[in-house]
């Protein structure tokens, strides 16, 4: 029989292991590996090529909806399923419009992830049924920011999410794997995008949509 292989993301080690736990009880599906960040995730898709990744949202250096974007690109037939604490619109729309197949909320989470990843393996999309309410909420006109996000490149959203953490040119270079100059223009280009104009602006706006919390 034919295993759906699972790459799991999250940077606690704990809920790694209990998940781990948790799918070994299903015979046809495989924990083929871990990563504790997004660009560990990516690293281990580009070399394992699993049908499945269990992604976190939040998670160091790169989160866990930036590197699905980067998924997406460079692993076209791994499925993305977001394993998360949030059930916030903005991060399930975010999740959603970065090429997820699902999003199941931890404190939900049990046998119904086994099913969950079967579904998304097959081509489906699960949404938790309080995350699918939240998804169809209508967006709130404090959300304004989101639309300024969405016009940004799959790049500039990862250079966003870095920078408001407080990473330095040369840190984001490092961790995207790009030029100084290049994490540079990228940062220019984006606060020119959103109309800001120092980093101050710049972590106020990551906060509001929730790219990053406090």
């Amino acid at each position: 029989m034919s295993r759906i292989r699972v790459v799991i993301a999250d940077d606690h080690a704990i809920l790694r292991d209990g998940v781990r736990a948790l799918l070994s009880t299903a015979q046809d599906v495989e924990v083929v590996g871990e990563a504790a960040d997004g660009t560990e995730a990516i690293a281990r898709c580009q070399a394992l090529r699993p049908d499945v990744v269990l992604l976190d949202v939040n998670m160091p250096g790169l989160g866990g909806l930036e590197a699905a974007l980067v998924l997406r690109r460079e692993c076209p037939d791994t499925r993305v399923l977001f394993l998360s604490q949030h059930e916030d619109r903005e991060y399930v729309a975010r999740a959603l419009q970065a090429g997820a197949a699902g999003y199941v909320l931890k404190k939900a989470a049990g046998a119904e992830l086994v099913s969950a990843i079967r579904a998304v393996h097959t081509g489906g999309l699960v949404l938790d049924p309080a995350v699918a309410r939240a998804a169809m909420e209508p967006e709130r006109s404090e959300d304004a920011g989101a639309s300024d996000y969405d016009r940004l490149t799959d790049r500039e959203k990862q250079v966003l999410r870095l920078v408001a953490e407080g990473r330095a040119n040369k840190e984001v270079a490092e961790e995207l794997g790009i030029s100084v100059k290049t994490a540079m223009s990228h940062r220019e280009h984006l606060m020119q995008k959103l109309g800001l104009h120092s980093r101050t602006e710049l972590v106020k706006f990551a906060l509001r949509i929730g790219v990053i919390r406090l």
